[in-house]
């Protein structure tokens, strides 16, 4: 596989899976903040600071954290990289360059994906965006079936699933985040008892609530975040994602191996074990099955989470530098790139 391909690859499933998240991102935060008398109804800067994007948003806005600027801002804003419409747009553009790679109906769910999203940013209708955040998840969940089932499972699936997976964890994270944020601000409220509806508010928006139900019963804090941080089994959760990537990735590593007519980077490395991207996911697999919620919530669920999104960033560059740069000498301006998109 020519290195340009996989990289499209890469960027148009790490696109998708962002769009997803960041409806995800905005479905919990519509729902901790329902009524209106609710002391949580107008905290929407916590979710741009989550989000790591508070400056620019700033910038842009005023520093006025309304309801209206923040969805504006991250569902149609389309100056700002990672809004819902610019990640389409972007995963669009990718897939065009690799048009013939791509199975047929993968390219029209995309196309209709881009003229829903497009024509939501026009309307700007803000009564309805539970319905569009709806719309963005059931959607994904479409293309990354369809990509499923008509794909071969060689380099180009696990290319898209290993971003999928990469990207999903980092944005769990995040979503865990927010509520903590949200909820619990101050340390020593860090594992009290909070409301089962807003905990169960953010099952639902991670897809988790009915699985979670099924394994914990009844509505736990503790649980809730074991559940969703270090479940090996969940999709959605965090260590699930760690291992689906890694899996991925070693399926790739392992292709590369035996194929000598791979157009792939010849510094990848000849085994597994040469790998640094995989080194350190390996790593940070065996950090997470060595830890319990306990200890998480004892070191703090918002620090464990940084810690988390820090090696996540890591393995992102390594990667980037590993199958996608050109030659050695223009590795840091390819880490550039991939930190400016990611």
């Amino acid at each position: 596989m020519l290195s340009r391909v996989a990289e499209s690859i890469y960027w148009l499933n790490r696109y998708i899976e962002r769009a997803e998240n960041i409806a995800r991102f905005i479905d919990v935060n519509l729902h901790l903040t329902v009524g209106k008398n609710d002391k949580l109804a107008e905290q929407w800067r916590p979710l741009i600071s989550t989000i790591g994007d508070e400056d620019e948003f700033d910038e842009r806005y005023d520093g006025i954290a309304s309801r209206e600027n923040v969805l504006t801002f991250l569902l149609f804003d389309a100056n700002y990289s990672n809004s819902v419409v610019s990640c389409v747009k972007r995963a669009r553009e990718n897939a065009r360059r690799i048009r013939q790679a791509l199975p047929l109906v993968v390219w029209e769910q995309l196309n209709l994906f881009y003229l829903m999203v497009c024509n939501a940013a026009e309307e700007k209708d803000f009564s309805r965006i539970q319905d569009f955040c709806e719309q963005v998840r059931l959607t994904s969940h479409l293309l990354g079936g369809a990509e499923d089932a008509t794909s071969t499972k060689g380099e180009a699936w696990n290319f898209g699933r290993l971003a999928r997976m990469t990207e999903r964890a980092d944005k769990t994270s995040r979503i865990v985040d927010v509520q903590y944020y949200l909820l619990l601000p101050d340390e020593e409220g860090v594992g009290s008892a909070l409301d089962v509806l807003r905990w169960s508010a953010l099952l639902q928006s991670t897809s988790a609530l009915m699985m979670y139900r099924r394994q914990y019963g009844r509505i736990v804090p503790s649980q809730v975040a074991d559940f969703l941080i270090l479940d090996p089994y969940f999709s959605r959760s965090m260590y699930h994602c760690v291992l689906s990537a890694k899996e991925a990735l070693a399926h790739v590593l392992g292709d590369e191996t035996k194929q000598s007519k791979t157009a792939l980077p010849t510094r990848i490395g000849k085994s597994i074990d040469d790998n640094l991207a995989i080194q350190q996911l390996s790593q940070l697999e065996h950090s997470m099955s060595d830890t319990n919620i306990e200890s998480v919530i004892a070191t703090g669920i918002h620090e464990y989470i940084d810690d988390f999104q820090e090696q996540l960033n890591s393995i992102g560059n390594l990667l980037q530098a590993n199958f996608f740069s050109w030659s050695g000498d223009d590795t840091e301006e390819q880490l550039a790139m991939a930190q400016q998109q990611s």
